[in-house]
């Protein structure tokens, strides 16, 4: 679970389904959020330009005003990150919410842990002000300070330890592949082999006393992912 000072977040769930907005508040809310909820776009467009919410979880399919709609709307006036949510797994519905200013794009069904993750990537590519510490498991991420620590110690990191762990954190419980990993870690020109990754991942696992790989997962066949 990533944990951090959520309380100076806010977030407006959107959407016609009562039970899902429930079942998001709820979480969010226990998540440390501080949480609004609308069930139509005329009243998320009210609600939104009067609390000015970080981030906003959209519905696209919603009677009267659309979550498209609602979109072009918020976005003209508010500065906020937006994450579209559909039944539809079409790619023009997509790239149409993409297009018109949606951050980020989900499909129901979805894990609950992912939407967290994709909020928290919204507010640090968004508002970076508000998350210098993050918290996930026994980690601490301070980014004002560019240092992990680890049961309470700091980890002694090189530069790409600390990227790559941090990488690996933020996306708790989600699959990272090697080519993802050496995108956002080594950066898009690296001309390197992929085992790089390999190599790095065994660094970790050493400083952390990680020796049965039970915090940093290999997916086979498939990449890496923490647990905590």
């Amino acid at each position: 679970m990533i944990l951090k000072n959520n309380d100076n977040i806010t977030i407006l769930i959107v959407d016609d389904e009562i039970s899902i907005v429930q079942f998001i508040q709820m979480g969010l809310e226990d998540e440390g959020f501080k949480v609004y909820t609308a069930y139509n776009g005329i009243d998320a467009v009210r609600l939104a330009k009067e609390v000015n919410p970080h981030v906003i979880i959209l519905d696209i399919m919603m009677p009267g005003m659309n979550g498209y709609e609602v979109c072009t709307e918020l976005k003209k006036s508010i500065k906020t990150s937006i994450i579209m949510l559909t039944a539809k797994d079409d790619v023009d519905d997509r790239v149409l919410g993409l297009n018109l200013g949606a951050d980020d794009y989900m499909l129901k069904p979805f894990s609950f842990k992912e939407l967290v993750a994709r909020i928290n990537a919204r507010v640090r590519n968004s508002f970076p002000e508000l998350t210098s510490t993050t918290y996930v498991g026994n980690f601490c991420i301070d980014d004002g300070a560019h240092e992990i620590s680890f049961n309470n110690e700091v980890l002694q990191l090189s530069p790409t330890e600390y990227n790559l762990l941090r990488y690996l954190l933020i996306n708790n419980g989600m699959v990272l592949s090697k080519s993802m990993i050496i995108e956002k870690v080594w950066g898009i020109d690296f001309n390197g082999e992929e085992n790089i990754v390999e190599v790095y991942i065994r660094y970790l696992r050493d400083k952390i006393g990680d020796k049965e790989h039970s915090i940093i997962k290999t997916v086979r066949g498939l990449g890496y992912k923490v647990v905590v």
